[in-house]
């Protein structure tokens, strides 16, 4: 076993686990926070909603579209200036976070405004009969019938985001993915390659199953 992962730095390989889920935990956080409100105000702004508004929901279509059809590494590479200004590098775990961030944004905000439109509209109708606010119609009543597909839109979005880490590291973002490259591809390593390739693997199967857990476990309820 030693001779087959002869080129295989555990404690490289360690670190680089560490930057990943480093990558994932702050820029999934940072998605969520920023693409909640945006999918909330796509929801409110569509037809027939509270605050139906055709001309700023298609200016907010035409952002989240243009975003999310953009391919990742060339986002990337897009963004070098403005990830040099917010984080002061582009390299390392800093320096993925705000394209990760950017990238994925839109795609959960998308994925939010799926999920509430999935909300009965009865619901909506009687809460908003008993003389609910716009946002406590959201807060009390669209949000909570929502949660299932919320946390199926994070689960989702959790593991685009492994995968955007790992192109990251074409352009020295760090994680597994740099490791993958600058090793398995580079200097033709292939044992490093197959190490980095099986504990992605592994990660994304660990957050599909637990978002798949809880989503079970708050259906039942």
């Amino acid at each position: 076993m030693s001779e087959l992962l002869a080129h295989v730095n555990w404690p490289e390989v360690g670190q680089a686990c560490l930057d990943t889920l480093s990558m994932l935990g702050v820029a999934l956080g940072f998605t969520v926070l920023m693409g909640l409100p945006l999918g909330v105000l796509l929801y409110l702004t569509g037809q027939r909603q509270l605050l139906a508004s055709p001309l700023v929901y298609r200016v907010l279509s035409v952002v989240v579209n243009v975003l999310r059809s953009m391919p990742f590494i060339i986002l990337l590479i897009v963004l070098i200036p403005l990830t040099q200004v917010v984080a002061g590098t582009s390299l390392g775990v800093p320096g993925a976070i705000p394209p990760l961030v950017i990238g994925c944004t839109p795609f959960f905000a998308r994925l939010v405004e799926i999920a509430l439109r999935e909300v009965d509209r009865g619901l909506v109708e009687a809460t908003q009969s008993m003389g609910g606010s716009t946002w406590q119609i959201v807060w009390h009543t669209v949000l909570p019938e929502a949660r299932t597909g919320l946390i199926a839109a994070v689960t989702v979005t959790a593991i685009v985001l492994v995968d955007y880490t790992a192109m990251a590291g074409v352009v020295g973002g760090g994680g597994l993915g740099d490791l993958a490259i600058r090793f398995g591809y580079q200097r033709f390593q292939t044992d490093v390659m197959v190490v980095t390739v099986l504990l992605l693997i592994v990660l994304v199967q660990v957050l599909q199953v637990s978002g798949d857990r809880l989503v079970r476990r708050f259906t039942r309820r």
